[in-house]
């Protein structure tokens, strides 16, 4: 099989292209010449240096492929231009669908988020059946996710061969960046975490995300969105979960939202606005935590298979990684 995939330097793409490597696919990989390529570092691939809004260079790449496989994403709580985040989301989907259709390649998977999900406030857990529309979606990233969904599954009615995985939270090595959910490992591990907030979060085994990415290809139904999930926890359970992982202390002090989003207001205007760094703590980061992102994986687990794992392997894979490679000093008990 041939596979152009895009995202392949990324967290979860990373891991994508290792397991179409591993079942023996033959890789394109989309690459930008800014990009690292520590996470494709030994793979058996084809790189391929371009860009989304350069359409006509990637043709000669994409035709031929037997898949095209859309992970890439601009995954941040906060841009100084979110325009920037709705080309690359948005513009940049509907690009690559349209190549793949003009290139007759048969089936395409687009990698969106559970963020485009209808999540409620009081834990819910939802599917792909809850309901919800755009004004549901708080901030950039979740309306640019769910903007560049509605793109794919607008082509799946057209007859394109197109298919939607909706990734929760996914944890494991080689999150360089690293993601928001990354930074929540590293806080942890560099004792940065005083306090935490009333939250709920479904982590996933980013290795099984990844499984399933070469799995859709023969088993997902054309047209469907599948969560691909794990555990639903409060954000003091994973903390927690850490804690009883590496030995190190979890915060027992619980700040109020309305405090966690006064801090976020202004370390977003010093820090973001007037300094030109990202900041630690975002306005659409807290807004979003208002609500327990909680979600079931029936559907996938009933048709292609999908594994739901307790996520302490994954949570020690990410620590372990993150100590091995600098981010953050060794505990007890994590792996030299």
């Amino acid at each position: 099989m041939k596979v152009f995939l895009t995202g392949a330097t990324g967290f979860v793409g990373s891991h994508v292209a290792r397991e179409y490597a591993a079942a023996g696919a033959e890789l394109r990989l989309l690459t930008r010449r800014t990009s690292s390529l520590a996470g494709i570092e030994g793979l058996r691939a084809e790189t391929v240096v371009g860009d989304l809004m350069q359409p006509e260079a990637l043709r000669s790449a994409i035709a031929g492929c037997d898949a095209v496989v859309h992970v890439a994403a601009d995954y941040r709580l906060w841009v100084p231009d979110p325009a920037a985040m709705y080309r690359a989301n948005v513009e940049g989907t509907r690009v690559l669908l349209q190549l793949a259709r003009e290139c007759n390649v048969p089936r395409v998977v687009y990698t969106s988020s559970v963020a485009t999900m209808g999540f409620k406030k009081d834990g819910t857990v939802v599917d792909e059946e809850t309901p919800v529309s755009l004004a549901d979606m708080v901030g950039h990233y979740k309306r640019s996710k769910f903007m560049a969904e509605e793109v794919a599954l607008a082509a799946a009615r057209a007859g394109q061969q197109v298919m939607v995985l909706n990734p929760t939270t996914p944890i494991g090595a080689m999150d360089a960046k690293p993601t928001p959910t990354g930074r929540i490992v590293v806080d942890f591990l560099n004792r940065n975490f005083p306090a935490y907030v009333e939250t709920g979060l479904n982590l996933v085994d980013v290795a099984e995300v990844a499984r399933m990415h070469r799995v859709a290809l023969e088993r997902g139904r054309l047209g469907e969105r599948y969560i691909l999930g794990g555990e639903n926890l409060t954000l003091k359970q994973i903390l927690d979960r850490m804690a009883a992982l590496t030995g190190l202390p979890s915060p027992t002090m619980k700040v109020a939202n309305s405090v966690a989003m006064t801090f976020a207001f202004f370390d977003e205007w010093i820090t973001g606005r007037i300094r030109g760094k990202e900041p630690r703590a975002t306005v659409e980061a807290v807004r979003m935590g208002q609500k327990m992102m909680f979600a079931s994986s029936a559907k996938a687990v009933k048709e292609l298979g999908f594994n739901v794992l307790p996520v302490d392997d994954a949570l020690r894979n990410a620590m372990e990684w993150f100590v091995a490679n600098g981010y953050a000093p060794a505990y007890a008990g994590a792996s030299q």
